[in-house]
Order: C-alpha cells, then structure tokens, then sequence
C-alpha cells in the first residue's frame, strides 16, 4: 500500500489537491522522497498558473534559512493578482544549521503561524529522509486542523509493492488481474518513482477495457509473461519441478531483467502467507484475507491449493532456507553463484 500516516494516502491526498481542495499548511516527511516531490509538485501546478508563479511562489531550501522568522513572514503575505501564493520549505532537515541552531527548536517557532495561518497562503514543508523534528509545530498543525500532516514511507519488498500497484492501477481508471500485477511488482521491487512511470506508460497503451494484461507488460516493459516470479510461485506451489527448473534456466540466462534478490523476496512473501493461511484456515475467507493483507479472494484460493501440499512445519523449514540463500546471495559467508543458490534452493523447496 502507498505511504500511509494520520488516515492521510499519497493517493487521497494527491486527488484532494487535484481538486483544488487545499489546505493552509501541508508537513511532508519521511524517507520516501518521491512521494514528497510528487505532492510538493501537484500542489503548485494546481494552485497557481504559470503566470501567478512569478509572483506567488516562493520556495526557500533550509540551509539557507538565517532566521525562520523570515519564512513566517512569508506566509503571512499576500497575493499578487491571484487568489493564492505558495511558499514551499524544502530540505526542512537542514533549518538552523546555517547558525548552528537546533533544527527542533527553530522548526517549533513555525508553532505560531500553524496557530492562525493566512487562508490564502499554502504553505508546505517537506523534510526528506526522516521523520519531521518540529513535534511542537505538527501537533499544533493536528490540533488546530489546518493542515496534513503526511508521513512518506518507503516500500518494502513483496506484497507492500503490490498493493501500491493495485491501487494506483485502479486511481488511473483501469483494472489489472493477478498474474499481470506480479509481474510488474516483483520486476521493478520498491523503486516506487519506476513503479508508477511503468504503470503511467501501460496506461495509455491499454485498450477500450482499459485492462492491464500480461501481454501488454511483456509487449511493453520486457517481461516474459511465460518465465517470471508468479509462474513461479505457480509452479512452486503445483510442485511441478519441469516448469520450476525451466524457469530458473530463463533467469540464469536473463539475470538483469531477474534478479536473484527479487526472486528470493517474492518466495519469502509466498510461503510466509502460506504459513499465515495455516493459522487462520478455519476461519472465514474475509478474516483469512485480512490476516494475509490482501483484498483478493482468488489468492486466498491459490494459497489454499497450495496450503494442501505444503504442511506447517514444511513453511516453517522452507522460510529458514530462504533467508539462508538471501544472505549467502549478498556474499554474507559464502563465495556460491546466485543463480546457484536460487537453483538450491527451488530444489528443497520441492523436496519439503
């Protein structure tokens, strides 16, 4: 799933500026960066105009902050010939370094702007890379409602990619089905600025179904819709040693479009939902799907069919050796290829 702090989406929030429904203050922090740009970006195209941007924005970086009362003063001016200005603080990480001041104290003074903001000025504050340090100015933000407070994380590896796929796919008006989303998640991983533009470009090569096909990925990004991560998992699961071992063949000869750490990521997340479905497999399909954080019932199903091959205490052995290759893969203790260590590794999981 996209970042998502204070019940506050990338996406939602993304949509509300696109609407024009803006707020007086937006505090973007946190480690994902793109986020950050993108809103930072969404927030000026659609509040002024070209033109009004001569005189209405202002964008000011941290370091070169003196004093940040400087930067209140900003805000607390008024438009020219616009009905908004925007003032943007970017790199806030690095406010009070120019006088060796501490970056909490001065980021707590902007406490008394968020106390009675101007309505026509927005005014937002982006701190790449961390979490945010003025505590002071963002609960007075939070407390008075005058503003978003979004915390930008960054993606992990495995299903996190796929939910952010999946709802950005569906923001865009379009559909895309299991096989097809696995594909692009588990190719390009958590670079979430690659996720998008891939999804961005597939979105204007779709058809009048407006569906996302795994023909249309392999036509367009280069990913074979026959040798991939979910065929796979699918063969895995099938126990069918013939397609998992011609799969390994194809991205031993393909290693840069499949690489290994990509690989790995995808069967730990698989057989780690495997052993969460048997802890809950008695339950309802809707409290199985919520255990396994996913809104798709056919892979609640596929993971049941695989369920009946793979005991509890095979997911557990399974897992233990996964994380093995993964360390030896990144040259932790051993010297072994990782096409290798992939190889060895498919070869116990059919034989658990």
């Amino acid at each position: 799933m996209a970042a998502k702090k204070d019940n506050v989406t990338f996406l939602s929030l993304l949509n509300d500026i696109n609407a024009k429904r803006f707020k007086p203050i937006y505090v973007l922090h946190g480690e994902e960066g793109y986020y950050i740009d993108r809103l930072e970006e969404a927030i000026v195209c659609n509040a002024l105009t070209e033109d009004e941007r001569d005189f209405n924005l202002n964008i000011v970086y941290g370091a070169d902050v003196a004093d940040i009362r400087n930067v209140i003063s900003m805000c607390k001016q008024f438009p020219v010939m616009a009905s908004k200005q925007v003032v943007v603080l970017r790199e806030a990480q690095t406010v009070g370094k120019l006088n060796n001041k501490g970056n909490a104290n001065e980021l707590n003074v902007l406490k008394h702007y968020a106390a009675q903001p101007l309505a026509s000025t927005i005014f937002v504050v982006c701190n790449k890379g961390e979490a945010i340090k003025g505590k002071d100015f963002v609960d007075t933000v939070k407390k008075n409602n005058v503003g978003v407070v979004f915390r930008s994380d960054r993606l992990r590896e495995g299903r996190a990619v796929e939910m952010a796929a999946l709802e950005y796919v569906k923001s865009l008006g379009c559909s895309i089905d299991d096989k097809a989303l696995s594909m692009i998640a588990s190719n390009v991983g958590n670079d979430i600025s690659r996720l998008y533009t891939e999804i961005d470009k597939l979105k204007i090569l779709v058809k009048d179904d407006h569906r996302i096909t795994p023909e249309l990925i392999e036509r367009n990004i280069g990913i074979s819709k026959d040798y991939n991560n979910f065929e796979l998992e699918q063969a895995l699961s099938k126990r069918n040693a013939k397609k998992a071992f011609e799969i390994i063949s194809y991205f031993e000869k393909n290693p840069k479009a499949n690489p290994t750490v990509m690989t790995v990521s995808m069967l730990f997340s698989f057989f780690s939902l495997l052993l969460v479905y048997h802890t809950v497999s008695r339950k309802s399909e809707a409290e199985i799907m919520a255990a396994m954080g996913t809104k798709s019932s056919y892979r609640v199903r596929k993971i049941g069919e695989a369920a009946r091959d793979y005991s509890t205490a095979a997911c557990v052995n399974i897992i233990s050796w996964i994380r093995e290759c993964d360390v030896k893969s990144k040259g932790m203790g051993s010297r072994q290829d990782s096409n290798a260590l992939l190889r060895e590794l498919v070869y116990k999981i059919l034989h658990a």
